[in-house]
């Protein structure tokens, strides 16, 4: 879980791990490890979730948290269109340091919300450049499964 200061990552995890939301904003500091067990299409997996520290800024992805891993999600928020552009540049950043492509989404988070920033024009420039997006709502779980599950069947291949 990738994105700027405030775009939900951890209130994605959470919602997905114990089906919780609050309320109360509590910033990550470093990187915070959750687990969860699933069964995708017949297949077991035991997701293992880095919901990393968000920043203001990005200059770089530090390379330990990256090794080994087999997808990733980057994070905006709806209300906050310089969240999508920053996430756009941490994607790439990310796939860089990897070294290949490895599967990915884009979540546009807190579609619960009014006043969105971003519109389609926003979307359709990401698929230009063919990122997997999602609309999600931690506070309400709206598509939140569905992110993690589809993320999940991209790992194992099948989608």
């Amino acid at each position: 879980m990738l994105g700027l200061l405030a775009v939900g990552k951890t209130s994605l995890v959470e919602q997905y791990v114990k089906s919780i939301f609050s309320d109360n904003y509590l910033s990550t500091i470093g990187v915070k490890i959750s687990k969860k067990s699933i069964n995708v299409d017949g297949t077991d997996m035991s997701l293992v979730l880095w919901d990393m520290e968000g920043k203001d800024d990005y200059t770089e992805i530090n390379m330990l948290y990256l090794r080994g891993a087999m997808g990733f999600f980057v994070v905006a928020d709806l209300t906050r269109a310089e969240t999508f552009d920053a996430a756009i540049k941490i994607r790439q950043m990310v796939l860089d340091a990897l070294g290949k492509d490895v599967p990915n989404m884009l979540l546009l988070n807190k579609s619960d919300l009014p006043d969105w920033e971003m519109d389609d024009e926003h979307v359709e420039k990401a698929q230009a450049l063919g990122i997997k997006i999602l609309r999600t709502s931690a506070k309400t779980g709206t598509a939140v499964q569905e992110a993690f599950e589809t993320l999940a069947r991209d790992m194992l291949g099948q989608n």
